[in-house]
């Protein structure tokens, strides 16, 4: 097991929660996970890093699978123009590489927020660490723990 992905089995079992990652084949896309999955493309969780230009902070957006973030918007909920950060940045702060980026288990938390729409269902699935590796959670389970505040920055 990739160390990537045992620190989303850790972030799991350190809530009390069960261990619901599956290997799912290729899911480096929201339509490529709701088809492994069986599920509506907006019960995908989308994994969305952002950097602040001046501060060069980071920034996690998690929407659902159908939605994309609205720069703008992000922007005035973070209180600076945000540009997407770069691989390495990505790398290095949440320990995942683009693709498999997990709400959960990141080396370095930061501040987050969540896309409204993914508390429309009652289970989520989101990337485990790997671009082949899913797990299923409820949203306001998720919300919780990735400490993501609820707003609107989608387009």
């Amino acid at each position: 097991m990739s160390k990537s992905l045992k620190r989303v089995a850790r972030a799991l079992s350190d809530a009390g929660l069960p261990d619901t990652i599956v290997e799912a084949g290729e899911t480096r896309t929201a339509e490529q996970a709701a088809a492994a999955c069986g599920c509506e493309i907006d019960q995908i969780v989308k994994s969305i890093i952002f950097c602040g230009v001046s501060s060069g902070a980071v920034r996690l957006f998690l929407t659902a699978g159908g939605n994309r973030v609205c720069a703008q918007k992000a922007s005035r909920l973070t209180g600076e123009e945000l540009g997407r950060a770069d691989v390495g940045l990505v790398r290095a702060t949440t320990g995942f590489a683009i693709g498999g980026v997990a709400p959960i288990g990141h080396l370095t938390p930061q501040p987050t927020w969540v896309d409204p729409r993914l508390l429309e269902f009652a289970t989520v699935w989101a990337a485990a660490g790997t671009p082949r590796h899913v797990f299923s959670i409820a949203p306001r389970v998720l919300m919780s723990l990735s400490n993501a505040t609820l707003a609107d920055f989608v387009e």
